[in-house]
């Protein structure tokens, strides 16, 4: 999106990378990284590379890693809260796991939280030959392409993506992105894992909202005049 604006969170001030962070915590709970590589269903060596900010792993990588440690997503990248319900082009906040990094890709969230939401949207900005690391979990997610290619390899397939091209899959086949070309890729990601860690229970999970429930509350109310 050039020539726009953007409210960019990076590292704080004075605070140390994201890798850092996670190796301060990995240390603290007294695990190995082969403990946390095989929790995460990572390898060891990708592991160590992004406690190190070698390698720069990508959201839902982010977020498997954090949950192995306990810790959540916004810990380690702050600004990474829900989205209003509309988001404005010039408005939404660009997240980038390391900002100095001309690899580092970059996500504006889209999506909100609410009570039984499931959906989690972020327009992703892969750098020019970027690639993800291979992962599979749980849910399923749709890759739409807004602006340049990008290639996806599906369980040792590659499927090329061009603009206005889209995929669905599920999230448990081994997949990873790679932006082939010389230009920037935008795409729209949009998943069912809780990649932030901030979904909300769902309404009849709440007590007192399940069905049946309005009127015995109603019955309560009345018996307390």
């Amino acid at each position: 999106m050039t020539g726009e604006t953007k409210h960019e969170t990076g590292r704080p001030s004075g605070k140390p990378e994201i890798g850092a962070r996670l190796r301060a915590r990995r240390r603290e709970l007294k695990l190995t990284l082969q403990d946390v590589a095989e929790r995460a269903g990572l390898s060891t060596g990708f592991i160590s590379q992004a406690e190190r900010d070698i390698a720069i792993p990508s959201l839902t990588s982010l977020n498997r890693i954090c949950t192995v440690l306990g810790i959540a997503v916004q810990d380690v990248l702050p600004g990474s809260g829900p989205a209003p319900e509309a988001t404005r082009r010039d408005a939404r906040q660009t997240l980038k796991l390391k900002q100095e990094s001309p690899q580092a890709t970059a996500y504006e969230r889209v999506s909100t939280t609410f009570p039984g939401s499931v959906l989690n949207g972020v327009i992703i900005r892969e750098a020019p030959g970027y690639r993800s690391e291979p992962q599979s979990h749980e849910g399923e997610e749709i890759f739409f392409v807004l602006e340049g290619a990008l290639t996806v390899e599906l369980e040792g397939e590659r499927i090329e993506l061009a603009a206005g091209d889209s995929l669905h899959f599920s999230s448990h086949r081994l997949h990873s992105t790679w932006n082939h070309t010389d230009r920037e890729a935008a795409v729209l990601h949009v998943c069912t894992m809780d990649v932030f860690g901030d979904r909300i229970a769902a309404a009849e999970d709440i007590p007192g909202t399940r069905a049946g429930h309005e009127a015995a509350l109603l019955e309560a109310a009345e018996e307390r005049k």
